[in-house]
């Protein structure tokens, strides 16, 4: 899950995976594949940036996972 910030203040958390489709409109407003919007504070790039750290953080390999490889 990546922290988002609605334009109220307000953070809530969402799955990455849901998202389709990121419109800077000059707002950032991510459509899902759920058909839900949320505009947002972040930018395009920082939404992109927190997907980014969370595959790296959910694919990362484990040394003692590693070893069983």
């Amino acid at each position: 899950m990546i922290p988002l910030t609605r334009l109220d203040g307000s953070v809530f958390y969402l799955n990455p995976d849901l998202i389709e489709v990121i419109e800077v409109t000059p707002d950032s407003v991510l459509k899902l594949t759920t058909q839900h919007r949320y505009v947002v504070r972040e930018s395009a790039d920082e939404i992109i940036e927190r997907t980014i750290e969370f595959r790296r953080r959910v694919f990362q390999v484990r040394p003692e996972v590693r070893s069983l490889v």
